[in-house]
């Protein structure tokens, strides 16, 4: 079992002088007491300065980033981030030139503050990976909360980014939580940012049908449309000579919230008109061939093939000689 240290002998010797009541040592002892209360004081001072200008400077930064987004107020998550960036940022510095102030070596601090960042960083390898693409996608903005988009083969709107994960309310209700690491490293389809979107329709009509007529109605229809954008132009072309049907091909651009249920309701008016003017959809056809049980198949008869023994213009064999 260890022993405690006992304090040094040029130590209990002072403590020994100053409680005997010898005037040097308690002035020696004065004057350190008095620097480390001053060291003390400066520290207090440098710390309320700090979180002072911590809190001033992040919602500085947190105004300054609204103000560049002020034309999407609902999407919040870089300003936050940037305020809170900041403000760790500038504690950070204070608490080093406290520590200074107080004769703690700064360095040993951040070797140790070093170290544990490796361990913790090691551990939680997937969510800094998240936290990483998190800040590029704050960062690039490829989506804002409010659009529509196709993460990862889903489609739906952006309900909220943070550094973690985004959420994204697709079309059938559900909300979906996707991390960022693995939205950041695939395709990201941003409907909204185009602010349009085409509709490609294609039907079949029979061969006996007029196909000017066809497209003069598809275009017809198209056009009648208020949904429907003037430009492009609303375009129809025959494009495929099926086995059954002539495919027509109807081309047009709706915005992005309109894209749906335009096309749904081109669909069935396109129906109705071609009907209505004598046009057909006709159904695939298929040929059945059956063949009579009492049919036997014929052999099949093979022809010898000639040699030097074979007869020759209808005399005898012939022998070598």
């Amino acid at each position: 079992m260890s022993t405690p240290l006992a304090p040094s002998p040029a130590v209990s010797e002072s403590l020994a002088l100053a409680f005997s009541g010898d005037q040097v040592m308690l002035g020696d002892l004065a004057a350190v007491a008095v620097a480390f209360s001053v060291r003390v004081l400066v520290a207090g001072l440098i710390l309320a300065v700090t979180l002072w200008a911590a809190k001033r400077l992040a919602r500085a930064a947190e105004h300054g980033v609204e103000k560049i987004h002020r034309h999407h107020p609902a999407d919040r998550t870089l300003a936050t981030f940037t305020a809170a960036l900041v403000r760790y940022l500038i504690v950070a510095i204070g608490l080093i030139a406290v520590l200074q102030q107080l004769g703690v070596q700064a360095t040993s601090v951040l070797a140790v503050l070093g170290a544990a960042s490796l361990a913790i960083g090691l551990a939680l390898q997937g969510t800094l990976g998240n936290v990483a693409a998190g800040v590029m996608i704050l960062l690039q903005r490829p989506y804002r909360v409010g659009d529509k988009v196709e993460l990862n083969g889903r489609q739906g709107v952006v309900t909220g980014v943070d550094l973690f994960n985004t959420k994204l309310l697709d079309y059938d209700g559900l909300t979906l939580y996707q991390p960022n690491g693995k939205i950041f490293g695939e395709l990201i389809v941003n409907i909204t940012e185009a602010g349009r979107r085409r509709i490609e329709l294609t039907v079949g009509v029979d061969y006996d049908d007029d196909l000017d007529l066809a497209l003069a109605l598809m275009t017809e229809i198209a056009a009648g449309d208020s949904r429907v954008l003037a430009e492009p132009k609303p375009w129809a072309r025959v494009t495929a000579l099926a086995d059954s049907a002539v495919s027509v091909t109807l081309r047009c651009w709706a915005t992005s919230d309109d894209w749906m249920n335009t096309r749904f309701d081109l669909l069935k008016a396109i129906k109705e008109r071609f009907e209505a003017r004598g046009l057909s959809f006709p159904y695939p056809h298929q040929v059945s061939v059956e063949r009579s049980s009492s049919e036997a198949p014929q052999d099949r008869q093979s022809t010898p093939a000639l040699s030097s023994r074979s007869p020759v213009g209808g005399a005898g064999p012939v022998e070598a000689g």
